[in-house]
């Protein structure tokens, strides 16, 4: 490009035809990466992920050079590209990797990193997955033993029974504590590998990268974040009167998730099938349509199985193909929650393919949003049709609960994180005790008084895989509930007319800065005005969850041995 100068008319030409090239680079890549979520201990379907992942970087290394022809062009041959209808089309693909420009490095150095990575970084998230995927947790309750995996360890934390939990919660502990020299390894490993990739990259902190990839001011984020962390007094707040609603003296970790009502009712796949695309078709007839395909084309695997990877996700495939979601459902009413958010990412990743392969996704932030918005609208559907104050109070506290998951606890993942990234990079290779103490810190922040966390808390750091994969996502999903807590207000005040533009928001996908993209349903991200106005609709549902309480018979109180 730098030799003879391309018309604007031959430079969109060159770009539709490297999107061309990606997608078929990415749909091999999904391929084997679903084949491989779905068992991760088949070693034939490890060996094709592999396999795929280097192939794709062979291929990439041919078309590395037209990114950074494109980021060493003067300012203003890129702008008058940029101006050019013809490009208008690809304009903020082309913005955005300006963007990366400072960062680039040479030709030959970019080679190098992207050949490396596959015996790298990489495959250090892949054994992480391996590891994790089949790790046996052993759960003792009284005489009864059980080998569980991780999905149905987690789950049993959500169990009524007290001591199943606490069982659950030593089990979930002791697994860990066996991989835990492996895992504390592999952490050590990845933080490492960030440091220096900022380093030959000129990234300014631990957070600068992912910062730029999401396309947000760090201001903004900052606002987010300190916004969050002063409402820290509401989780304390919610999690007093749950310790009341339970009538325990001392509400440990392993209480966080216990329900409210004596019994929570199993929830059949069809059944959850029938809440969701009801909300969903309730609020856009089209939204539901969409979700339903994913039932009707078997595109969900939902089925607990020996290997497959633990949580939850939607993974976008490319343009040409369908989203594809991956859950673990057990039948409990937050599984239900689950699926509208990974079915939320679906209509959103189905609603943008029209933007192409280079800009379909959008950035993590706006990723979360159709998620979170999908789980508003079964709480909202579920809420408006219960009559009986017991499920009432149970209904909202598993709200609050979620989102003091989706928001508070995402910020201090992320607090963690900084700590973790700084403390590598000064210390040098850390302990599991330090990493621990650095988890335990992050997390008393939050709770204060109002959560006991136990010695074996310290531990529990190890198993979350947005440290490994995605460093530094966690915030997103705090953008994404909070920013959907507003937007579902405006949309109660609004009525109709709100869907359209929200549904417009959704297949813009990744086609502008989301500044911008909010603009346009009147957001501005970089005050924290805004953002308190979330934590305000949290507030709203702690009122709800005590006036709900206050005309509940106070439970006796007992001595526990837990």
């Amino acid at each position: 490009m730098a030799g003879g100068w391309l018309s604007a008319a031959e430079l969109a030409e060159a770009v539709a035809a490297l999107e061309g090239l990606s997608e078929r680079i990415r749909k091999v890549l999904s391929y084997a990466s679903l084949l491989f979520a779905a068992d991760t201990g088949d070693p034939r379907r490890g060996a094709l992920y592999q396999s795929t992942r280097e192939q794709a970087t062979a291929l990439r290394e041919h078309l590395a050079f037209f990114e950074l022809e494109w980021c060493a062009l003067s300012d203003g041959r890129a702008a008058a590209y940029l101006g050019a209808p013809e490009l208008a089309t690809y304009r903020h693909y082309l913005e955005v990797e300006r963007r990366l420009a400072p960062h680039r490095l040479s030709e030959p150095e970019e080679l190098i990193l992207e050949v490396k990575a596959n015996t790298g970084v990489h495959a250090f998230e892949r054994l992480f997955d391996e590891v994790i995927s089949r790790t046996e947790f052993v759960v003792t309750t009284g005489r009864r033993r059980e080998t569980l995996n991780e999905q149905e360890v987690l789950a049993r934390l959500h169990a009524p029974d007290r001591a199943a939990r606490k069982a659950a919660a030593r089990g979930l502990s002791h697994g860990l504590g066996a991989q835990g020299r492996l895992l504390t390894y592999l952490f050590n490993v990845v933080v490492a590998d960030q440091a220096s990739t900022d380093r030959l990259r000129k990234f300014p902190a631990p957070m600068a990268s992912r910062n730029l990839a999401n396309e947000i001011d760090p201001a903004a984020v900052d606002a987010l974040m300190e916004a969050v962390e002063a409402g820290y007094g509401l989780v304390r707040r919610y999690y007093r009167l749950k310790r009341r609603l339970l009538g325990v003296g001392t509400l440990y970790d392993y209480d966080r998730y216990a329900p409210i009502a004596a019994r929570e009712r199993a929830v059949s796949w069809s059944e959850a099938r029938e809440i969701v695309l009801s909300a969903f078709g309730a609020f856009s007839p089209r939204m539901g349509e969409i979700a339903a395909l994913f039932f009707e084309n078997h595109w969900i695997d939902a089925a607990l199985r020996p290997g497959k990877r633990g949580g939850a996700f939607s993974h976008s495939a490319v343009p040409s193909v369908h989203p594809y979601v991956l859950v673990n459902y057990t039948g409990t009413p937050r599984d239900v929650m689950t699926v509208a958010h990974e079915l939320g990412h679906g209509v959103h990743q189905y609603l943008s393919r029209s933007q192409g392969t280079l800009q379909a996704d959008p950035p993590l932030t706006m990723a979360e949003t159709a998620s979170v918005f999908g789980e508003m609208l079964v709480f909202h559907a579920l809420q408006t049709a219960e009559t009986d104050p017991e499920r009432s109070l149970a209904l909202v506290c598993g709200k609050i609960e979620d989102s003091c998951s989706t928001v508070f606890r995402q910020v201090v993942l992320t607090r963690f994180e900084q700590t973790l990234h700084d403390a590598r990079r000064k210390e040098g290779e850390l302990t599991a005790e330090r990493i621990g103490e650095l988890w335990m810190a992050a997390n008393r922040a939050m709770f204060g008084d109002s959560v006991t966390l136990t010695g074996d808390y310290a531990r529990w750091w190890s198993y979350i895989p947005h440290f490994i994969h995605s460093p530094f996502y966690c915030y997103a999903y705090a953008f994404g509930a909070l920013l959907v807590f507003a937007l579902y207000r405006r949309y109660l005040d609004e009525g109709r007319t709100f869907v359209p533009k929200y549904l417009d928001l959704l297949a813009a996908g990744g086609s502008d800065a989301p500044e911008r993209l909010l603009a346009k349903l009147g957001v501005d991200i970089a005050e924290r005005g805004f953002w308190n106005g979330g934590i305000e609709v949290l507030k709203d549902w702690v009122d709800e969850a005590e006036r709900l309480a206050a005309r509940r018979p106070a439970p006796r109180p007992r001595r526990s041995k837990l």
